[in-house]
């Protein structure tokens, strides 16, 4: 399921303006000076340098990559020589990100952007003389890049330009880029893939956390059909078809704690399972030519692939990474080459390409800043620990280098991750290395709810938001004072998008456990975000209500968890941060939530950005966001001089 506030990319600027001159001073000082351990301690200014990647497609001919690079500020798209060399700007946008989503057969660029953040991303192409073409115009129209037809002579699209709550599916034709409608959505079944053929949509329906059925839309008859087992609750999700059309693989997790790879075979409608591990199967799916098979395994939130001769079934290996894992395998149009990413605890993701026949692997880019000795940051450990009722609690530490038992005590950040069903995952993390860096222990705790774990843990959370899952984080600190080297009196929680909630939830309802709080687009008021939802998320609107509530008949219980109706009872001084064009967390949310805080002359800092979303989309931005967090926690939890 699509889970509430989970994708939370980038963030954020004006109301309370940004960082007084002081207060900046303060949060660099301390750059260049070595830490304990030895290790240099570097500036924000050092560690904003690293540039962050999004996307790959590879060109008609092979010998180019393209992808979105933030080296400019905000993501602009750049192509790099698969043999190597300089990445060379396509895009010069100095507002907007812009991201990749295919090349077309005559060498023209297919992109996505939105506008300031509100998520309402349209598709446009850029012509060979390098004009725009918006290929899904309309004021509040959002479009997605829905991939290409095996033949290479069309590709999907979904659009919500008829009903703003609902995405149908067209079909391209190049080089005219002409369209037709393969699906009318009308009742909530997403499309997710289609046969090569043009038979069959494979669609989604979303119920409950632990509930979601598959349909598959036959486009002659114009009807769907149930491909789920009636009843229960079973988490189906369709993932690819064959390349003869015979087969829609899917995942499921009927009769297991954890999902697994499967198949439904179009004729006679037998499945039959394709792929089990200890772990969540996240996805499965064929490369261009249907030559490959890739899975993907969510093992303790490290990501794990496997490659498969997609005739023969046989492993195929897979380059082994120098450090790191590899993540997002794309394909060239031949199979002939392959591109991925390779991220680490220390190292930013990396763009590098694989040739099949030579099997030699190329990197690409280089995105650590090179001022940053990759041996002064650190690397996350998966620890668990035992929550109020016996529960393991998985979560990553990050600790400062020189940190020991029985030596200094150090301050410490609890981070929430978004979700409610996200996962902390050990990739590089760059406000966790800065913290860590500047001598904070940081611990990111993947609380009862997170994905990743099984289905139990997973559905453990429902119902029981501001509770069960605020107590694993009141566990994190018992956890904390274990290690010896955390002065517990000095430990704030953080977090965005549901983690911002999460921090809220912390302050309000137990409001001596932590020093400090640091919100980031985090609900305050689950009446007004379940009420508020954007319009194209309506087929999980269920869904959502069934894990958190239905504001329409449950109005008392979510005001009993919204912390904006107990911000009286907040004593710690509080961070927000925001971005004013937010369209799942309405800067009203925290507008409220600051406005209740000072009624009560409680501590609050306000940040609002007005040209960032959910997340952070411009590097300047993100960059005055985490120098804003860090003088905030000096200010609070840092002892007096």
């Amino acid at each position: 399921m699509p889970h509430l506030l989970l994708r939370a990319l980038p963030l954020l600027l004006l109301l309370a303006g940004l960082l007084p001159a002081a207060e900046a001073q303060k949060a660099r000082r301390g750059a260049d000076r070595a830490l304990p351990g030895g290790a240099r301690r570097y500036s924000i200014e050092q560690f904003m340098n690293t540039t962050r990647l999004n996307g790959r497609a590879f060109s008609p001919d092979e010998k180019l990559l393209l992808f979105a690079s933030n080296q400019s500020g905000v993501f602009n798209l750049y192509t790099v020589p698969v043999t190597g060399g300089s990445a060379q700007p396509v895009t010069a946008s100095e507002k907007e990100s812009i991201f990749p989503a295919t090349y077309l057969p005559d060498g023209r660029i297919v992109y996505r952007h939105d506008q300031g953040g509100n998520e309402n991303h349209h598709l446009y192409v850029r012509e060979k003389g390098g004009a725009e073409r918006d290929l899904t115009p309309g004021a509040n129209v959002r479009a997605e890049f829905g991939g290409w037809r095996r033949d290479n002579q069309a590709f999907y699209v979904l659009t919500n330009e008829r009903d703003p709550k609902f995405m149908d599916l067209y079909r391209y034709e190049v080089p005219a880029l002409q369209r037709t409608l393969l699906y009318q959505n009308t009742q909530g079944l997403d499309a997710l893939d289609v046969s090569d053929d043009e038979r069959y949509v494979a669609l989604q329906k979303s119920n409950t956390t632990l509930d979601q059925d598959m349909y598959l839309y036959d486009t002659q008859t114009k009807q769907a059909r149930p491909l789920s087992p009636a009843g229960g609750s079973v988490a189906e999700t369709p993932m690819d078809f064959d390349p003869s059309s015979r087969y829609l693989y899917f995942t499921t997790d009927e009769g297991a704690e954890f999902s697994y790879a499967a198949r439904y075979d179009l004729q006679t409608g037998q499945r039959e399972v394709v792929e089990k591990a200890p772990w969540d199967v996240s996805y499965t799916y064929f490369s261009r030519t249907g030559k490959y098979r890739v899975t993907g395994l969510n093992e303790d939130g490290r990501t794990s692939i496997r490659l498969y001769d997609a005739a023969s079934n046989q492993p195929v290996d897979l380059p082994a990474p120098p450090a790191g894992v590899i993540t997002g395998l794309s394909f060239s149009p031949t199979d002939r080459k392959m591109a991925y990413f390779v991220n680490g605890d220390r190292s930013p993701s990396d763009l590098y390409v694989y040739d099949f026949k030579s099997r030699d692997a190329l990197r690409l880019t280089s995105c650590l800043n090179p001022a940053i000795n990759a041996q002064d940051l650190v690397d996350s450990r998966t620890v668990r620990y035992q929550s109020f009722d016996g529960m393991a609690i998985p979560a990553l530490l990050y600790t400062p280098q020189g940190a020991r038992p029985n030596g200094v005590k150090l301050p410490a950040v609890i981070e929430v991750h978004g979700g409610p069903g996200g996962q902390s995952t050990p990739n590089y993390y760059a406000l966790g290395q800065y913290l860590a860096n500047n001598g904070y222990v940081v611990l990111r705790v993947n609380n009862r709810g997170s994905s990743g774990y099984g289905k139990t843990f997973f559905a453990a959370d429902d119902r029981r938001h501001g509770r069960e899952p605020l107590w694993d984080c009141l566990a994190a600190k018992k956890y904390l004072a274990s290690l010896g080297y955390v002065d517990t009196s000095r430990v704030a929680i953080m977090g965005g998008s549901y983690g911002g909630y999460m921090t809220l939830a912390a302050l309000a309802f137990t409001p001596k456990r932590f020093a400090a709080g640091v919100d980031l687009f985090g609900v305050s008021n689950w009446v007004r975000t379940l009420q508020s939802i954007p319009p194209y998320w309506e087929s999980q609107r269920q869904a959502l209500y069934q894990e958190i509530g239905d504001p329409d008949t449950e109005l008392e219980r979510l005001k009993a968890t919204s912390p904006l109706f107990h911000a009286d009872k907040i004593e710690r001084p509080l961070l927000v941060i925001q971005g004013a064009n937010d369209p799942r967390v309405l800067q009203a949310e925290s507008d409220d939530m600051v406005a209740a805080i000072r009624r009560k002359n409680g501590v609050v800092e306000y940040v609002v950005f007005p040209d960032e979303g959910h997340g952070f989309a411009k590097r300047a931005n993100e960059l005055k966001a985490y120098e804003t967090t860090l003088s905030f926690l000096n200010k609070h939890l840092q002892p007096a001089n």
